[in-house]
C-alpha cells in the first residue's frame, strides 16, 4: 500500500496549483496580444502619419499622429473605470473577454482604413475613432489583467506573479517591435508606406482573436467568488471605491506617474525619438537597438518581482526613481550625437532601472484595494496617470526636441522620477498584507 507523505500535496492541491498556473498563462498571452496591438501605432507613426494627414509642413504629420495617440489615453480612465465597474461586478474573466475584442477589432479598422488622399477628412477621423476605442479597451485592461494574475499567486510570491503583468505587456511592445523591425528590413520604404504597416495591424488582429480564444477558457478567481458568495459586491464599486479608499487612489497615481512617463519615452518611444525628431540615426537602426533592450528588460521583471517578494516594495522602487533622477541628464546627452551602440547603452541601462517599477507596480497596486472594488481602484486611478503623463510623454519629447528645447528633454524626465522619489518614501510597505 502507498502512503502519501505528509508534506506532499494532496490531489485538491495539486488542483489548486493547476488552476492558478492555468490563469497566469492564460493572462499573460492575452495581455501580451492585447499590447501588441496596441504598440504597433507608436512603433509605425512614423510611417504611416503621412497616410491620414495632409503634409502641409515637415513633421507635421507625424506630431498630428502623436496627438492621436495621446487623445487614445483621454479614454483610458474612462475604460478603467467603466470596465473596471464590469469586471468587479460580474467578473475578471467577463472582463477580460471584453477588452480583447474591442483592441483587436480595432486593429482590423486601423489596417483597411482609407487614406486622406482616398476619403480626405474622414481618414484621420476614423483613425481618431478607433484609438479612442483601444483608448477604452486598455484602460479597462491593466486593472483587470492585474487582479487576475495577483488574485491567482500563491503564498508570498504576489510581486512575481504580478510581474507577469508588465512581461506580458513588454512582450507585446517586443513583439510589435519585431513586426516593425521585419517590415522595415525586407520592404522597400515605398512599399513599406503603401502596405506594409497595414500587415502589422492585420497580424496584430489576428492573434487578438488567439488570445479571446484563451480568455474564453479562463476559470474565475477565487478572491472575486468569495466576495460574490459573501454578498460583499457592491452595487457601484467605483462610487464604494471613492467612498472607503479615496487615499488608496490618490496613491495608485502618484505611485503610477513617474512610471509610466519613463517607460512609454524609454520603451515605447525612444525609436521613433531618435530616428524622427533627433535625426541622429535611421528608424530601422534604432528599432533594432529598442528591440534588444526590450527583451532583456523583460528577462529583469520576474526577479524584480521576486527581489520585491524578499525585502519589499519601496526599496525596490525607490531605486527605479533615483537612478533615473540621476541617469537622466547624461543619457540625453549621450542620444543627442551618439549612434547605435551608444542608444542600445541608453536603453540597457534605463530598462535595468525601470524594471525596479515595471515588475510590482501591478501587485502594489492591488495590495491596496479589497477585492470587490480591486479592478476599478487599480484602473481607473491608474489610467488616470497614463493619460496625464504617458500619453502626452511622446509628443510633448518630440515637440521640445524638434523646437530647438532638447536641453528640456532631460529635465522633464528628472522632474518625473523626483515625484517618483517623494511618493515611494511615503508609502505603506504592503509586502506582508493579507488580501481579503
Amino acid at each position: 500500500m502507498r502512503v502519501r507523505s505528509k508534506d506532499a500535496p494532496s490531489s485538491a492541491q495539486r488542483t489548486e496549483s493547476r488552476k492558478k498556473r492555468k490563469a497566469l498563462v492564460a493572462g499573460s498571452v492575452g495581455n501580451t496580444v492585447e499590447w501588441i496591438d496596441w504598440a504597433l501605432y507608436s512603433a509605425l507613426a512614423p510611417i504611416f502619419a503621412t497616410q491620414f494627414f495632409p503634409p502641409s509642413a515637415p513633421g507635421s504629420g507625424l506630431l498630428a499622429t502623436l496627438a492621436v495617440f495621446a487623445v487614445g489615453f483621454v479614454m483610458r480612465p474612462v475604460g478603467g473605470a467603466v470596465i473596471g465597474v464590469f469586471t468587479d461586478r460580474h467578473g475578471r474573466k467577463k472582463g477580460l473577454t471584453l477588452t480583447i475584442v474591442m483592441m483587436a477589432g480595432c486593429a482590423f479598422v486601423i489596417a483597411l482604413c482609407p487614406t486622406y488622399d482616398q476619403i480626405g477628412v474622414a481618414a484621420p477621423i476614423v483613425l481618431l475613432l478607433a484609438r479612442l476605442v483601444q483608448g477604452f479597451s486598455a484602460g479597462g485592461e491593466f486593472g483587470s489583467s492585474s487582479a487576475l494574475l495577483v488574485e491567482s499567486a500563491t503564498g508570498m510570491r504576489r510581486a512575481f506573479a504580478g510581474s507577469w503583468q508588465q512581461v506580458s505587456a513588454g512582450l507585446g511592445v517586443l513583439i510589435a517591435a519585431v513586426l516593425a523591425l521585419v517590415l522595415t528590413s525586407t520592404l522597400d520604404p515605398e512599399v513599406m508606406s503603401a502596405w506594409g504597416w497595414r500587415a502589422a495591424f492585420i497580424a496584430g488582429g489576428l492573434l487578438g482573436l488567439v488570445g479571446l480564444w484563451l480568455r474564453i477558457g479562463l476559470e474565475e478567481t477565487d478572491s472575486f467568488r468569495n466576495a460574490q458568495a459573501d454578498g460583499r459586491i457592491p452595487r457601484n464599486p467605483m462610487t464604494e471605491m471613492l467612498r472607503k479608499h479615496p487615499g488608496a487612489a490618490f496613491r495608485v497615481i502618484g505611485m503610477a506617474a513617474a512610471g509610466v512617463l519613463i517607460y512609454y519615452i524609454w520603451i515605447n518611444y525612444m525609436p521613433g525619438y531618435v530616428s524622427a525628431a533627433l535625426g541622429t540615426m535611421s528608424l530601422q537602426t534604432a528599432l533594432l537597438a529598442n528591440t534588444i533592450a526590450l527583451a532583456y528588460f523583460l528577462c529583469l521583471l520576474p526577479f524584480a518581482g521576486i527581489i520585491a517578494d524578499r525585502v519589499g516594495r519601496k526599496p525596490v522602487m525607490l531605486t527605479f526613481a533615483i537612478g533615473f533622477l540621476l541617469f537622466a541628464y547624461p543619457a540625453f546627452r549621450m542620444l543627442e550625437t551618439g549612434g547605435f551602440w551608444t542608444l542600445l547603452t541608453v536603453e540597457i541601462v534605463g530598462a535595468t532601472l525601470l524594471a525596479g517599477y515595471a515588475g510590482l507596480i501591478a501587485t502594489v497596486m492591488a495590495e491596496q484595494f479589497p477585492a470587490e472594488v480591486r479592478t476599478t481602484g487599480i484602473g481607473f486611478p491608474y489610467a488616470i496617470a497614463v493619460a496625464l503623463f504617458g500619453g502626452t510623454a511622446p509628443y510633448i519629447t518630440t515637440w521640445l526636441a524638434t523646437n530647438g528645447l532638447q536641453d528640456w528633454v532631460w529635465l522633464y524626465v528628472a522632474a518625473a522620477a523626483l515625484g517618483g522619489v517623494v511618493v515611494y518614501a511615503r508609502m505603506p510597505e504592503t509586502r506582508d498584507r493579507v488580501l481579503a
